[in-house]
């Protein structure tokens, strides 16, 4: 196990965070509205599928 002192590991992390590349407040919005219309898409999808397969089962049991 390393033995950092507390002083020296939040130096470490701060120097490790100064290199992160942060996004914008619009590539934020954008990739936020980006996922709640793919996951939209996936359920509506989905929701098709299931049906689909209900319909086909329901044909099959009578």
């Amino acid at each position: 196990m390393a033995k950092t002192s507390p002083a020296e590991f939040v130096r470490q992390v701060r120097q490790e965070v100064s290199k992160v590349s942060w996004p914008t407040r619009k590539e934020t919005m954008i990739t936020t509205g980006m996922v709640f219309i793919m996951a939209t898409v996936m359920a509506l999808f989905f929701l098709g599928v299931d049906q689909a397969l209900s319909s086909v089962i329901q044909l099959i049991l009578g």
